[in-house]
């Protein structure tokens, strides 16, 4: 694919089935801090695909991007089948191509996935997305990717990553795309699909108390919905940053998930 970088981690000479990732904000596919460079081990059975979204990373530059464009990258890139993992922004991507081609997806991982707008219903959910729409309609002209960088780390009480070249294209990307948050997305059709769904949460214990309040606790609110309306598993494990921080347990949660997709499809 022209139009998106992916990094292929396959230990299996073609032979496992695919895993395809998309990373959340601020980040880029094999990204040590917040992207899947942890998950690296899964490739011993299956070919992971981890893309970088357009304007992240290794794809090229963006004017404007958002998760309907992500949908339409992963459903190309799950071929004629895979799983699907998703975190943050990548896991409103990856909900809605599991919602256009059910047919292919093998199992669906969302990782604190930041789609709000269909738990909205919970206040906690709401309040953020009031929060969300005031100060997206209230940035600044001169409100620029080191802004952006530091607003969604050091502001919340969070250490802010190296201002890299990659890190600040990141922030600029994310700063031109469609919010996530926002997102109506259909969840009749993955609900009502055969495979196997997972949701992956932090506890968010020893986050600071800003980033719990303003991230945390509503996305902990958005999974446990997701989790109730789509009927699937919610593994909830130490810290905020689950497929960070404790690879060791997303990992194994994946590869359970991922051999129970894959005995229904060879059924």
């Amino acid at each position: 694919m022209d139009d998106v970088h992916v990094t292929e981690w396959d230990d299996t000479a073609g032979r496992g089935t695919r895993a395809v990732f998309a990373h959340g904000i601020l980040t880029w596919g094999d990204d040590e801090l917040y992207g899947f460079a942890a998950q690296r081990p899964l490739a011993d059975r299956y070919r992971l695909l981890l893309m970088d979204r357009r304007g992240y990373g290794r794809s090229p530059d963006i004017d404007h991007s958002d998760y309907e464009t992500d949908a339409d990258d992963l459903i190309r890139l799950l071929g004629d089948g895979g799983h699907l993992v998703g975190h943050a922004y990548g896991g409103v991507s990856a909900l809605i191509a599991a919602a256009r081609r059910p047919d292919l997806v093998r199992s669906l991982t969302l990782i604190q996935p930041g789609a709000l707008r269909p738990a909205a219903g919970r206040p906690v959910v709401a309040a953020a997305l009031e929060r969300a729409r005031n100060a997206t309609a209230r940035l600044p002209e001169d409100f620029g990717p080191k802004e952006f960088l530091h607003a969604s780390t050091e502001a919340l009480g969070m250490p802010a990553p190296e201002p890299t070249p990659q890190r600040l294209r990141a922030a600029a990307s994310s700063m031109a795309e469609r919010p996530c948050w926002d997102a109506e997305i259909p969840l009749s059709r993955p609900a009502a699909a055969p495979w196997p769904k997972l949701l992956v949460s932090g506890d968010w214990a020893g986050a600071p108390p800003l980033y719990k309040e303003y991230a945390g606790e509503p996305l902990i609110a958005c999974a446990e919905f997701l989790a109730e309306a789509l009927g699937a598993d919610h593994l909830v494990v130490p810290g905020y940053y689950p497929h960070t921080q404790q690879p060791a347990a997303v990992n194994a949660a994946l590869r359970e998930l991922w051999a129970r997709g894959d005995g229904l499809q060879d059924a």
